[in-house]
């Protein structure tokens, strides 16, 4: 019954000349295009609903509307942007026609599958558009100008022009105090959080309220790693099309001591310990709109440029917001990056459910000792946050030295070789 149900109902819609279909675009870090439609009770008309956005998302805020009610709409322009907590959307027109009345206000809850728009099959957009145009600017031309009137008044008679060694008499122009700076004054404002933003903020405290976070730090010499980049980078990118940078090789010895060392690739799911024998990577990336963690599926089989090439494509797509739901979800383990910013030294908060988090700092040069000599190294620290109801110092210590020495030694990623 259900199924001859929905036969019915897409019967009605190809009558109806509207055929609907949700389709996967660019936009957005999340599941956008053509919104879904049905037939409205008036002729010639469809409705737009609120489209589904992946999984687990149910409701989203209208941030912008940028069609205006009359405004002509071609076929896959977009009408209006939602944003949920964890992507913004895209809603797009289902086909071409003219907006009728936005059914939601900007700063609005709506839902997956409510009624967002009502459009119409008519293209031509909103009448009366040029008249009110034209009525505008009659008036400018009957309205006789300014300059013609002070033309018609009795010409005063010319001011004689002062000898240039006639010494002007007039007071001299005082100039403006300065005006300072009051603090009784200094005011606030206050702005609502972002959906995005709520949500980023629940997930953190909520991966404080649950795990019980310890962090444990160590640094790496970049020597090794610096000169290997120096020697190779036009060749990998003369091959490989991409630029051969740094976190390719944490990735890689990640992967690898996450291999060695499962309990940090694991989770808890309740009472049970979950361990998986893949490693997906989460790399944070920071945008306008907040933190996002898009995931770099299989590293455990993956070579650097494979790493490079993936970590480019969604970095990009995170700053221009392309990325979908997909690309988002999952993640065994995570990698933050703060040195890019300029961070010496910090505590990683879990991407829960996760159990660990590695992060990596600025690159400074220090004096470390070397056979028993004082050399200037380049140098990170590297701290490693993890849940300790899971993962015991020891694991923790273990994965985190393992990580250095196949950085320090990246001969040992192509070799896999302890050390």
């Amino acid at each position: 019954a259900a199924a001859r149900a929905q036969a019915g109902t897409a019967g009605a819609r190809r009558q109806c000349g509207i055929e609907p279909r949700c389709v996967r675009v660019g936009r957005a870090e999340a599941w956008t295009g053509r919104a879904m439609c049905s037939a409205s009770s008036s002729a010639g008309s469809f409705d737009v609903d609120v489209p589904h956005m992946g999984e687990s998302i149910t409701e989203a805020t209208v941030i912008e509307w940028t069609k205006k009610p009359g405004d002509s709409v071609a076929e896959d322009d977009i009408i209006c942007q939602l944003e949920t907590d964890k992507v913004t959307v895209d809603v797009r027109a289902p086909r071409a026609g003219t907006l009728i009345e936005a059914l939601a206000q900007e700063g609005e809850t709506v839902f997956v599958g409510n009624l967002l728009a009502r459009m119409s099959l008519d293209t031509s957009g909103a009448t009366g558009s040029t008249e009110a145009t034209s009525a505008d600017t009659q008036p400018a031309e009957s309205t006789p100008s300014k300059p013609k009137a002070e033309a018609s008044a009795s010409p005063e008679p010319p001011a004689e022009e002062p000898a240039e060694t006639t010494m002007s008499t007039e007071a001299p122009v005082a100039v403006p105090a300065e005006k300072k700076l009051n603090f009784a004054e200094a005011g606030e404002r206050r702005v609502q959080m972002t959906r995005m933003r709520r949500r980023i903020a629940e997930r953190l405290k909520d991966a404080q309220n649950t795990a019980a976070m310890l962090t444990t730090f160590n640094e790496v010499d970049m020597t090794a790693l610096m000169d290997l980049r120096s020697e190779f980078k036009d060749q990998f990118l003369k091959k490989h099309g991409v630029k051969l940078g740094f976190m390719s090789a944490f990735v890689k010895a990640s992967a690898t001591a996450l291999i060695e060392q499962p309990e940090v690739n694991a989770i808890i799911d309740g009472t049970d310990i979950v361990y998986r024998d893949y490693v997906d990577i989460s790399v944070a990336v920071s945008t306008s709109t907040g933190l996002v963690v898009p995931v770099l599926r299989g590293c455990e089989n993956m070579s650097f440029a494979q790493i490079e090439k993936t970590i480019n494509g969604l970095g990009e797509r995170a700053r221009t917001g392309q990325l979908s739901i997909e690309e988002m979800q999952g993640g065994t383990f995570t990698i933050s990056n703060g040195g890019v910013f300029g961070s010496l030294l910090s505590t990683p908060i879990l991407n829960m459910p996760q159990s660990a988090i590695l992060g990596m700092h600025i690159i400074q040069k220090r004096p470390v000792v070397i056979d028993d000599r004082i050399e200037i190294r380049p140098m990170m620290y590297l701290a490693l946050s993890y849940d300790h109801r899971l993962i015991d110092g020891r694991e923790a210590v273990s994965f985190l030295r393992r990580v250095k020495n196949l950085v320090e030694d990246p001969r040992r990623l192509l070799l896999d070789v302890e050390g």
